[in-house]
């Protein structure tokens, strides 16, 4: 567990908010059994977060086979967090790229996301919510994902760069009031034209490098590179959290110096 403690610009003098943050699970192969998915989310649960939000890669990083959990039975899982404000998550870069109805629909909705609202997580994708908390009114953004259409699997003859179906502008035209604003964005590449008015913008996607040698990863998942790799990063007052996720990529299956965690973070 890797615990942050922080006020951001805007945040409500005296009231307190606990996050726990989960991302990049990557449920399959030996990795990733449905077991741990219940171990980690009775671990998350011994927390007693107000809040609990799931930051995508739910799936494997690679496609679907047939000894792998089917949605429904990690789903099942993850239903299982507690949190009195509720549970909340957006879908990751793999829970579109192993998608073969919604590549070639070019749509949604992806079987993870599927999964998770038939559980009774909604998922949100470029949608912003008011929720009553212990804390006082915030709102809740969910952006969606910035490399949800690959080059590699958009039609030949049509290839162009990565596509995502992220709208950052109608996702805050959504917002109606000054309380704080959390948003949820899969990648942390957003941050970078992020505006002050979120108070924290929470990322998963990177593994924090998977590999990290003395602070530093080389390989990162990001234009960005080390820049937005891991932990708690401040640009001109602006907060982003990284986390490093739970699970590890297929083409790479093994962590250094970047373990897995589960994120609490103390706001106020």
């Amino acid at each position: 567990m890797t615990r942050y403690k922080l006020r951001p610009a805007g945040w409500p003098e005296g009231k307190r908010l606990r996050l726990a943050v989960l991302s990049d699970i990557h449920v399959g192969s030996g990795y990733m059994p449905v077991s741990r998915v219940g171990e980690i989310v009775d671990q998350t649960n011994l927390l007693k977060p107000d809040l609990i939000l799931l930051l995508g890669d739910f799936v494997a990083s690679r496609d679907w086979r047939p000894g792998d959990p089917r949605p429904a039975e990690w789903a099942a899982e993850l239903a299982r967090l507690q949190a009195p404000n509720g549970c909340f998550a957006v879908l990751g870069n793999h829970d579109w790229w192993h998608d073969e109805r919604a590549q070639r629909a070019r749509n949604g909705p992806t079987l993870a996301g599927a999964a998770l609202q038939a559980v009774g997580i909604p998922v949100l994708e470029n949608e912003a919510l008011k929720l009553d908390t212990v804390a006082g009114p915030i709102w809740l953004a969910g952006l969606g994902d910035q490399w949800a259409f690959p080059r590699w699997l958009q039609p030949p003859g049509r290839r162009g760069p990565h596509r995502g179906i992220d709208d950052l502008a109608s996702t805050l035209a959504m917002v109606t009031d000054d309380a704080p604003l959390i948003l949820m964005a899969h990648e942390p590449d957003i941050f970078a034209r992020a505006p002050a008015r979120i108070a924290l913008t929470l990322s998963g996607h990177t593994h924090g490098g998977q590999v990290r040698l003395f602070g530093w990863s080389p390989v990162v998942p990001s234009r960005y590179g080390n820049r937005y790799a891991y932990g708690h990063i401040v640009e001109e007052g602006r907060n982003l959290i990284v986390t490093a996720g739970l699970g590890v990529s297929s083409k790479m299956p093994i962590r250094l110096g970047a373990p897995p965690e589960i994120v609490l973070i103390e706001l106020g």
